[in-house]
């Protein structure tokens, strides 16, 4: 996104727009009135526009009604009084994309800048991808939108997310912080019938209690100090599409009771109501709780989990499916090269090896930003270890001193090396625990699920390790005789003992 339309009356920040946005890379246009912006408009197309909501004559509201009902291509940015944030979220309403509000700082406005980028790619991502499901192609195996893997695990999730996408149900994905869940959620909603219809999204552990249930369900005028207008809540903004309850583990108790009648009833009753309204709308929430732990101590309604986990989707943490990683660091690079201008095509094999290897405890949303972090860093053509972040060649070089799993001969695959790697560290943790799973799975900081696929995949036997570290001794660590009392002999062929 590089040309920028900016409309209003003052001279004076008109001028100092254009100065910063030409210093961020942007072609700024300024024009002072609606009238002004709608001849640009008919021109040349704009990427952008940044109006003004007060101005004389016609206002930034008129302009974002003429630019819907025209059907022009373009993205609005509103900028209005401090104060006026019910005039700008109506503009958001009529077809803006987003607000700021004056006084901004000047990160500020190129954050919501990047923020409407990125918007606009995955708009277009997904027309395109309309486009070819209606000319009767399909994604690629290895994609679903914005994810991409090659995982037997997220293949087949993919899979089951296509099949499920169709109906109505209830969808609960689990899954640590930055794995993509919300990727999935809104996947889900695009593969749907209801993909016409809004994808409304709300983290419900970043809104205060005192807040959150107006926000889910709206309020009468009225209903509180500040309720000076009837408002709609996402259930009703969501209508005939999807909301996306992410952290829905954070949850307070009493609200859990309102969203369970809504779920069942497919009914809102707005903060000092006494109407209930129907609405349709399909509910996928996220956690990277165990929710089924929370029901056990009483911090999450049985009812509720039940409700909500009618279709299950478990999102693997990326340590456990390293096999993944090259593809991913492909796909961010030819986004990122896209968006930045680059043209950074490749990484070198010992950075490969580093980022394979990390454990990224933050995930895919980790990676994503060691990626962007490293091109930007990058002096030539590929990514090189000494533009990774620290933390990473710190933790690389750790590894380096203790190796698992290495290579035989000639054989440099990556994806064997890390098979081998991944491996080794499993028949280690089995038998250090003694044949114990989960307690396994703790050392190896992987879910219990994961571990027993991964003992499946590489055809561990788990009595067999167990017995074997037992034979040999590994893990244990004999207790000195004490000097009284007189120990009692061990029984013939027990190669441990201990005092009596």
């Amino acid at each position: 996104m590089r040309r920028v339309l900016i409309v209003d009356d003052e001279q004076n920040l008109r001028h100092m727009l254009q100065t910063l946005l030409k210093r961020e890379g942007y072609e700024p246009v300024g024009v002072s009135s609606v009238e002004g912006a709608l001849m640009e408009l008919e021109d040349r197309p704009y990427d952008i526009v940044i109006t003004d909501l007060r101005m004389p004559g016609q206002s930034g509201m008129d302009l974002v009604d003429e630019i819907r009902q025209r059907n022009m291509d373009t993205t609005v940015v509103v900028m209005t009084a401090y104060g006026s944030r019910d005039i700008a979220i109506e503009a958001m309403k009529r077809g803006a994309y987003d607000y700021i509000s004056k006084p901004f700082e000047a990160d500020e406005l190129v954050l919501l800048l990047r923020k409407a980028e990125e918007r606009e790619r995955l708009f277009r991502e997904n027309q395109s991808l309309h486009k070819q499901i209606r000319a009767g192609g399909q994604e690629p195996e290895t994609g679903l939108g914005e994810l991409v893997a090659h995982s037997r695990q997220m293949l087949d999730m993919f899979r089951t997310v296509r099949k499920i996408a169709e109906f109505k149900t209830t969808v609960l994905i689990d899954g640590e912080s930055g794995t993509g869940k919300e990727l999935i959620a809104r996947a889900i909603h695009r593969l749907s019938p209801r993909s016409g219809g809004p994808f409304i999204a709300v983290n419900c552990g970043a809104i205060p209690d005192t807040l959150l249930e107006s926000e889910l369900f709206g309020h009468r005028k009225g209903a509180f100090t500040d309720a000076n207008r009837d408002r709609k809540g996402l259930f009703e903004e969501a209508s005939n599409g999807t909301l996306f309850l992410d952290e829905i583990g954070e949850l307070p108790i009493g609200l859990q009771v309102k969203l369970l009648r809504v779920l069942q009833e497919g009914e809102v009753r707005r903060l000092g109501d006494s109407q209930d309204i129907k609405v349709d709308v399909r509910v996928v929430a996220a956690t990277a709780r165990d929710l089924s732990a929370e029901v056990g101590r009483g911090a999450f309604r049985e009812d509720l989990f039940y409700r909500l986990n009618v279709f299950a989707l478990h999102l693997p943490a990326l340590r456990e499916r390293r096999e993944d990683i090259p593809l991913l660091i492909d796909h961010f690079l030819a986004h990122m090269n896209a968006r930045m201008g680059l043209a950074v095509t490749g990484i070198s094999p010992e950075a490969m090896r580093v980022l394979i290897e990390y454990d990224w405890p933050g995930n895919v949303r980790e990676l994503e930003n060691s990626i962007e972090r490293a091109i930007v860093l990058c002096e030539g053509s590929q990514i090189e270890v000494d533009t990774l972040p620290e933390r990473l060649r710190r933790t690389s070089a750790a590894k380096t001193a203790t190796p698992l799993g290495e290579p035989e001969d000639d054989d440099l695959s990556i994806k064997r090396a890390s098979r081998r790697s991944e491996e080794a560290l499993i028949r280690r943790a089995l038998q250090k625990t003694r044949g114990n799973r989960t307690r396994a799975a703790e050392l190896l900081e992987i879910s219990h699920r994961a571990l027993l696929y991964k003992i499946k995949e590489y055809g561990i036997n788990v009595g067999r390790d167990a017995r074997d570290q037992a034979e040999s001794g590994e893990g244990h660590q004999e207790t000195p005789p004490p000097v009284t009392p007189t120990p009692t002999p061990p029984p013939t062929g027990d190669s441990t003992w201990r005092a009596k």
